[in-house]
């Protein structure tokens, strides 16, 4: 509904980016000191990737149980009542890792990535990023990470990076591998979505049934634009670290508080309230 209240959620630091050279958060106190002023600004969500703990290894990602058991701990301490949206994602088959961290914490939502994609990047010089690579989610990969789910009481978050995935998760539910779904239209990767607003109706044309909707937007200020549509045509909102650097201004933002400023202002702006843990666990849950 476009006037319900917009829940929001903080991609609070992300996989790989160096913290020695940005202001991500990497332990478990700097994971809920952010989460903290990501919450006080109306975040009801914190998406959250791990990393390695040991000292100069905080741009590595880390899927051991007990970190991310003692991060989310702090993240609930920190936050009363927030719910935790787990990365899940990894590049091959093998998923033991993520599948061990929700057995240990029971997040309320897990991401699940809903089709695969070929990875890509190219830099200026016509060169590529970072050698092609193929995004595997099969059907089989998923499934096992839904029964895992299904046995932790965790919420499936499907991951959406083009059109033909928004339609495979209708289908998914049309088999009985889901009864209710919340979609995730990530926009910004290479080669994904643009983050375009005018592909919005687009999507919401296809979007199965009367299931909730957000935008993850990859970018600078071009990002900004379409977070206000995304507000205006009733989806939910997120925005964190992990998906930018930079406040609408175009300055760079000093830490996740900021971003979470910025997009409740642009819900409220749209004519949408910011909804609480309690309106988003309605929502998501």
């Amino acid at each position: 509904m476009a006037n319900s209240p917009a829940v929001i959620t903080c991609a609070l630091t992300g996989v790989l980016t160096n913290p020695a050279q940005h202001p991500v958060p990497v332990t478990a106190r700097e994971m809920a000191t952010a989460a903290r002023q990501a919450f006080e600004a109306g975040a009801a969500v914190m998406h959250v990737h791990f990393r390695r703990q040991e000292p100069g290894q905080g741009h590595l990602p880390s899927w051991e149980p007990e970190v991310a058991f003692e991060i989310a701990e702090a993240i609930r301490a920190a936050c009363p009542g927030v719910l935790l949206n787990f990365s899940t994602g990894t590049i091959n088959r093998d998923q033991a890792g993520p599948i061990a961290c929700l057995q240990r914490c029971k997040p309320e939502i897990g991401a699940c990535n809903a089709g695969s994609l070929n990875y890509l990047k190219v830099k200026r010089d016509g060169t590529w990023a970072w050698p092609p690579m193929l995004f595997e989610n099969t059907i089989e990969k998923i499934e096992e990470l839904l029964a895992v789910m299904a046995s932790t009481g965790t919420r499936p978050e499907f991951e959406c990076f083009d059109l033909g995935i928004v339609r495979s998760v209708g289908m998914y539910q049309e088999v009985g591998l889901i009864d209710r779904a919340s979609f995730n239209f990530v926009m910004g990767v290479a080669s994904g979505m643009p983050a375009d607003s005018e592909l919005l109706p687009l999507l919401l044309k296809y979007l199965p049934g009367d299931n909730p909707w957000q935008t993850t937007l990859i970018g600078r200020q071009e990002i900004w634009p379409v977070h206000r549509r995304t507000a205006e045509l009733g989806g939910h909102l997120r925005t964190g670290l992990e998906d930018t650097f930079y406040l609408p201004n175009g300055e760079r933002a000093a830490h996740n508080g900021q971003l979470i400023e910025a997009l409740a202002k642009i819900a409220e702006q749209s004519g949408r309230a910011i909804a609480s843990p309690a309106q988003a666990r309605e929502c998501f849950l």
